[in-house]
């Protein structure tokens, strides 16, 4: 074996969630082999969803993120190779070159490399600021002082939570949405509604169906109108990072597609986090399905049962208020509010998704009432309950 060459029992690429998860159940589940996490930023594996809220919002020290606690790894027995990218990988092989020349083969593999931002596709989009990395979180606040006058792009997810984070800091904020409903309409217009009202009392001016033509040194141009702007940041989505899953010579469309059991289609490669997409499923990018998808693919690698997948679960907190979205239908899914703050989506005269405003609705209940694929009148039974009696 080459000098420069190593070898580990398991190797994860991404320095996320997913990857601190998986590390996690297969120590508690009693493996005592090598393992070796590998990851582009220089810290250690955190949560992100904090980025765009309690971070943003307050200047919290970085650690509170944390996956686990730094001395974890060392206790645990998990070897960090930190501010280091894998630079090539074959699965037939089972090795992997990293960016520093070495090679490490590996026995099984956790493919966990997220995903990028997207870019607004305007002239001076390099103007715009992203929110995807801590570095990312910690640039937008420093620059968010009272007074300043934001632009955020796109009205998703993270466009809404930067928003409501911002006005927070005492920021000037106004956002623009090329749909005429916030999420992009995905959740029809009682939940974009509802969320509207929430922003625009927390003093966020909000623009629905404009365009962004341009970002400027001073400001940005939407559907013709000029908007001054000391800060632009971009919320208009993600890809997931299959470059190496590409190079592998693994299935991937829309993110690496897994099995059941987030394996791959190369023999003891895996895929976990906002890179990989269920076989038949929606790729969802949210921290529960990061950490779930890790905790299984380590219960594969260690040729245990692997639990039947749940039903997507989202959150978002903004304003004041808080969304939680459990299960998945799509778009063409007819929307009916089933009690005070929770809608359903049907199809095929099944509910395949539940929107809950503000806790209308247990969100364990919620999840596995989903996952029966019930009928509407199921769901207004449930619903009709008080939610603090739904899980007893």
């Amino acid at each position: 074996m080459p000098q420069s060459a190593s070898a580990v029992d398991v190797l994860l690429i991404g320095g996320g969630v997913a990857a601190a998860r998986c590390a996690r159940t297969l120590r508690r589940r009693g493996f005592t082999g090598s393992i070796l996490l590998v990851g582009e930023e220089p810290m250690v594996p955190y949560n992100r969803p904090p980025l765009s809220k309690e971070l943003l919002q307050a200047d919290l020290p970085a650690e509170l993120t944390h996956a686990e606690p730094e001395s974890w790894y060392a206790r645990h027995n998990v070897e960090l190779r930190l501010g280091t990218r894998v630079l090539g990988l074959d699965a037939g092989g089972r090795t992997a070159t990293l960016a520093d020349g070495r090679i490490v083969r590996f026995g099984q593999c956790l493919l966990a490399t997220g995903a990028r931002p997207r870019r607004p596709a305007v002239p001076g989009a390099e103007r715009a600021l992203p929110l995807r990395t801590l570095a990312d979180a910690e640039a937008i606040r420093s620059r968010a002082e009272p007074g300043v006058r934001a632009v955020v792009i796109g009205g998703g997810f993270i466009g809404v939570e930067v928003a409501a984070s911002l006005a927070m800091r005492g920021a000037s904020v106004t956002v623009l949405e090329v749909a005429s409903a916030l999420w992009g309409g995905a959740f029809g217009t009682a939940v974009s509604d509802w969320g509207v009202d929430r922003l625009r009392a927390a003093g966020v001016d909000l623009r629905l169906g404009v365009v962004c033509e341009r970002i400027g040194p001073t400001g940005v141009v939407a559907s013709g109108a000029e908007l001054p702007a000391d800060l632009v940041v971009a919320g208009v989505g993600v890809e997931p990072r299959v470059e190496l899953a590409v190079e592998a010579g693994v299935r991937v469309d829309d993110g690496v597609v897994v099995d059941d059991a987030q394996r791959t289609s190369a023999a003891g490669l895996l895929a976990a986090g906002d890179v990989a997409r269920p076989d038949g499923g929606p790729r969802v990018e949210h921290w529960h399905a990061a950490r779930e998808s890790g905790e299984r693919a380590a219960l594969a690698m260690l040729g245990e049962e692997v639990p039947p997948r749940r039903a997507p679960w989202v959150y978002s907190e903004f304003a004041g208020a808080k969304l939680d979205v459990v299960g998945w239908a799509p778009r063409e899914a007819r929307a009916e509010e089933v009690a005070a703050g929770v809608i359903a989506y049907m199809l095929d005269g099944r509910v395949g998704q539940l929107a809950i405003l503000d806790g209308g609705m247990d969100v364990s209940v919620a999840r596995s009432l989903v996952e029966r694929a019930p009928t509407l009148d199921e769901v207004r039974r449930v619903a009709a309950t008080p939610a603090t009696e739904q899980a007893s």
